[in-house]
């Protein structure tokens, strides 16, 4: 798939079939993760990859939105440093955000669908993981191939119409 094709095609994934994902694909996908840009290319993040079915189980009740992590053929924790505050914190939120569009848009270009879910079970989350105390699950993006239908450019996305949002040198 070419880049804008793997934008337009990426959506949230809930249900997932029962594919398992090659390893050279999250490979790839967590490389486009490891890739993606950061401030002062700081990089504050680690990714735990889960692909055990029973420790996906647990991992979907460490929010009450996360019960498609279940089903995923992979889920990614987004990892953070639990001693960041204010402005950096912030800045490491962003720099999140960045690491999950690369992620999600490199696993739509496999055809592979994803999804994401926070994480409100700290303790729940430090205990399926092994993390230590020192860190914090941030974010989660579930993967696999979707149940319902093949990945494919949307034509008529539901979004609010480009006019309505973009802003030419002033609102």
């Amino acid at each position: 798939m070419e880049t804008w094709d793997a934008i337009r095609a990426r959506r949230n994934v809930r249900s997932f079939d029962r594919r398992p994902i090659a390893d050279a694909d999250l490979e790839r996908i967590l490389e486009a993760g490891r890739r993606a840009p950061s401030s002062r290319n700081w990089q504050p993040w680690d990714f735990v990859v889960v692909t055990d079915r029973d420790q996906l189980q647990a991992l979907s009740r460490v929010w009450q939105g996360a019960a498609h992590v279940a089903d995923s053929a992979a889920t990614i924790a987004l990892i953070l440093s639990t001693a960041l505050e204010g402005r950096d914190h912030g800045i490491a939120l962003y720099d999140l955000g960045q690491a999950t569009a690369n992620v999600q848009i490199a696993a739509a270009d496999l055809g592979i669908g994803s999804g994401h879910a926070a994480v409100a079970d700290q303790e729940m989350a430090r205990e399926v993981l092994g993390l230590p105390q020192d860190r914090r699950a941030v974010y989660l993006i579930d993967l696999g191939y979707p149940a319902d239908h093949p990945l494919a450019p949307l034509h008529k996305p539901d979004r609010r119409p480009l006019q309505d949002v973009a802003h030419r040198g002033r609102w």
